[in-house]
This record gives C-alpha cells, sequence and structure tokens, in this order.
C-alpha cells in the first residue's frame, strides 16, 4: 500500500511538473523598452480625403439594400457606405495621394445627416508607409468641424491615441462626392 501511495504521489508530482512547465502565460506586466518603445511624440497630419459616390469609378459604395425607413429619411438613416478614399496632400483630386480611408461609414442618426466612421487612415507615403491609424466615432457631416477620436495604429502609430479633425473642403449637392480636409493630432512612439 504504501509502495502505490508513494507511486502515485511521485506520478502526480510529475504531472503536475509537466503541466506547470507547459502551461500557457496569459498575462504579464512588460517594461516599455521590451517592445522598442521610446519617448511618446505628438504629430499632426493633414490631408485630403476624397470620397466619391457618383460616376464611373466611385470611391464608396452603398453596400446595404435600401430599408424602406432610409428611402424616405431626410438623413439617410440606415444607410451604410463601404469606402476606399483616396487621401492627398492637396484638396485637387489629381494631388500626390498619400494614403488611404478604408472602412465602413453608417448614418446613424434618424433627425440629422450624423455618420458612425469605422476606418483606418491606410498610409502609403513617407516614413508612415505601411502604418495605420484607426478611428472609430461620430461624423456630424453637415457640421462645420467635426472631431473623431483616433482609437489605435500600426507599424509607427503602434499604441497610438488622439483625434482627427474633420472639415468639409467641398460638397457636390447633385453628385454627393464630398472634399474633406483632415488635420489629425495623435500621440504615438
Amino acid at each position: 500500500m504504501a509502495k502505490t501511495l508513494f507511486f502515485f504521489l511521485i506520478l502526480f508530482s510529475s504531472t503536475l511538473l509537466i503541466a506547470t512547465a507547459n502551461s500557457q502565460i496569459f498575462s504579464r506586466s512588460l517594461s516599455p523598452s521590451k517592445l522598442g518603445l521610446k519617448k511618446e511624440k505628438l504629430s499632426h497630419l493633414h490631408f485630403y480625403f476624397h470620397d466619391i459616390v457618383s460616376g464611373r469609378k466611385p470611391t464608396a459604395l452603398k453596400i446595404i439594400p435600401e430599408a424602406a425607413v432610409t428611402k424616405n429619411s431626410s438623413s439617410f438613416f440606415g444607410a451604410v457606405f463601404m469606402m476606399d478614399d483616396p487621401l492627398t496632400v492637396g484638396p485637387e483630386a489629381n494631388s500626390k495621394m498619400v494614403g488611404k480611408a478604408q472602412g465602413i461609414y453608417a448614418s446613424a442618426s434618424q433627425t440629422e445627416v450624423g455618420f458612425l466612421m469605422v476606418l483606418n487612415f491606410a498610409f502609403m507615403e513617407g516614413k508612415y508607409n505601411g502604418s495605420n491609424l484607426s478611428v472609430l466615432g461620430r461624423n456630424a457631416v453637415l457640421s462645420g468641424v467635426r472631431e473623431m477620436p483616433i482609437v489605435g495604429g500600426s507599424g509607427l502609430f503602434r499604441f497610438a491615441r488622439g483625434y482627427a479633425k474633420a472639415e468639409t473642403y467641398s460638397l457636390d449637392p447633385k453628385t454627393g462626392d464630398a472634399i474633406v480636409e483632415y488635420n489629425v493630432f495623435v500621440f504615438h512612439y
């Protein structure tokens, strides 16, 4: 009996040691320097967003069929668009492209044109090439200046936080095509 108990004790201890050695770690504290993070900086980016919903090559498309309420709504409530809009240095369509605004915007207000914006600013120029900033917020389109939060990023914008200030540069009431000036202020490492 003592030999059997001793055997099970050794087997249990061995199993416990092996399980402990192979266990996954769910959470641990890290030093920011171990991730290569140095001093946090504040950057200002300025560009123009070209949202083209008309013509042969639109950059934003309505992706969900309109509900009856959307067709009769002055705020386009319920409309959902997928976008791949150019970001340029200047307001002209042929201005140098520095990135793309890729994501979804949806009319989320029954009383005004107010979009829920879920997008990434995907940069493809200069030192920010391959880096992204993520925006998640409300855009009251007909307001003069709108602010939307920057909720994260990747590449040079890892651990990013800040805000994007949008101001309509031009809006064609017949087509719905718009050019929006953006000033983005972002903390990152």
